[in-house]
């Protein structure tokens, strides 16, 4: 069994020598063909050429590395370990490419996003700011809308990224031709006026709300159903005495005691001084989030600098999203 392979500087420093890496290509590809004259043909290189690059490669290493036969060759010990340095030296000779390719894509150039506001005024918007401070040379294009309003324009190419969202019972709007990319799971809570008698408690079981009215998204939204479903699973159908689709004015009809409505959990830390939140037991309902990108099999630097911080800032948040004691 070889030795396992050193790190460049370590192997410079015990040969005394500078390897020249076409070289050591060189010898890597006889060892992968079997021969000179097939690693001539892979390397549009003579046979003849192929042994002059073996044979320099020898005088800088002091050490043979090949052995010849009448009709075939043969690494030496000293050659197969130079070749597993070479297959790591390689890899990270493609790495150091990438990223420099990379950050010459992020010195410029634009990124379109989309967002939906509970999550654009949180991860959305930290990972923004990090983005442009890291990144100012790119510009920066947000829309803020519904899924259903913008993942059809990223489709068709007149934006580069966007965050979806599904709750259970309602599935996310994503067509065959996009990516979608899990970012957060986060419960939804129950929003209630400040003084309610199930504050204390902490957390409900939804049957103990049966007999609320309750603030509910409207027929424009992809989760209008949304109530419905899971307070059905619940074994009763909700009195919606309200409908809209931000979770502002849900929280403000909730501290006017008109109503009570379900609440991502990503919006506690942004509560109406009036409200209060209590988690749902035994299971509670789920929000998930998504980043959504076209499939084109090639992301931009731009994207996928945009999609790590996005990550870093949903799991920043995560811990955010237990609801604060009641009281």
């Amino acid at each position: 069994m070889s030795a396992a392979p050193q790190r460049p500087e370590e192997a410079a420093e015990s040969s005394g020598a500078t390897l020249d890496v076409r070289r050591l290509k060189v010898l890597r590809e006889v060892f992968i063909r079997g021969s000179m004259t097939a690693a001539a043909d892979a390397l549009g290189y003579t046979p003849s050429a192929i042994s002059q690059q073996i044979t320099a490669l020898e005088r800088e290493t002091d050490a043979v590395l090949v052995e010849r036969g009448p009709q075939s060759i043969a690494l030496t010990e000293a050659g197969q370990i130079l070749v597993e340095h070479t297959e790591w030296i390689l890899e990270q000779l493609d790495l150091a490419d990438a990223q420099v390719k990379a950050i010459a894509g992020l010195r410029g150039g634009r990124l379109r996003m989309a967002t939906f506001r509970s999550i654009g005024e949180t991860v959305v918007a930290e990972a923004l700011t990090r983005f442009h401070a890291a990144w100012p040379e790119v510009e920066l294009r947000l829309v803020e809308g519904e899924p259903e309003e913008y993942v059809g324009r990223l489709a068709q190419g007149e934006l580069d990224l966007a965050l979806s969202f599904e709750y259970d019972g309602v599935v996310a709007p994503h067509g065959s031709d996009l990516v979608a990319e899990a970012l957060l799971d986060e419960e939804m809570l129950v929003a209630l006026p400040a003084g309610h008698p199930l504050i204390e408690r902490g957390a409900v079981a939804l049957p103990e709300l049966a007999d609320e009215d309750w603030i509910a998204s409207s027929h424009r939204s992809s989760v209008h159903e949304f109530t419905r479903i899971v307070c059905s699973w619940a074994g009763f159908e909700p009195r919606i005495a309200f409908e809209t689709d931000d979770y502002h004015i849900a929280q403000s009809l909730v501290a006017a005691g008109v109503g009570i409505a379900f609440l991502p959990a990503v919006s506690v830390h942004t509560a109406h001084p009036d409200v209060r939140v209590v988690q749902i037991r035994p299971r509670p309902p789920m929000r998930r989030v998504f980043v959504v990108t076209r499939d084109t099999g090639v992301a931009s630097p731009c994207v996928t600098e945009m999609i790590r911080l996005l990550r870093n800032a949903a799991a920043a948040e995560t811990p955010r999203t237990t609801p604060p004691a009641a009281g």
